[in-house]
């Protein structure tokens, strides 16, 4: 039992001297931000809002009252067949979400230029499994969701000229 005590502490003293540490959300060079071009029901706004909250920036309404402002040019999710059979069945579908986007001060003057994100994911069709292909759609949209704001928010921390 006192040997196994040794290495649990041994193991735990070995991870703590490596450095290792969990991952923190970025550190943003302003403390407000307005979100601006998005669509209403946007899913990449919203997964933006959910990540901001936990940082040290408070999301604003106004543009104008806030010191950066994202501005979303293009903001869309987009689906295409890949692959049909002969009966002309869909078999494979490509699923895009795309978001282009710049960051500048409320005055007009940029911070970060016109980037674009685009993801892809293919992904099989069944039309006898229609209802569980179309969770499988919404969870890899999710996750391409997420993935497109961890990109942003690098991209928005590493902004200097401010």
């Amino acid at each position: 039992m006192n040997r196994r005590a040794l290495l649990v502490s041994l193991a735990a003293t070995a991870l703590a001297g490596c450095g290792f540490k969990l991952r923190e959300a970025p550190k943003m060079p302003f403390r407000s931000l307005a979100l601006v071009g998005f669509a209403p029901q946007s899913p990449t706004a919203e997964a933006l809002r959910q990540r901001l909250a936990t940082s040290n920036v408070q999301l604003l309404d106004s543009p104008a009252r806030a010191e950066a402002v994202l501005e979303a040019l293009v903001d869309a999710r987009e689906k295409s067949v890949v692959a049909s059979t002969a009966a002309g069945q869909v078999r494979e579908v490509q699923l895009r979400v795309r978001l282009r986007f710049r960051l500048a001060t409320p005055s007009g003057r940029l911070l970060l230029a016109a980037d674009e994100l685009l993801l892809t994911r293919d992904m099989s069709y069944s039309e006898t499994a229609a209802l569980a292909k179309a969770q499988e759609e919404a969870l890899l949209y999710r996750a391409m969701d997420d993935d497109i704001v961890a990109q942003v928010l690098r991209r928005l921390a590493a902004v200097q000229a401010f």
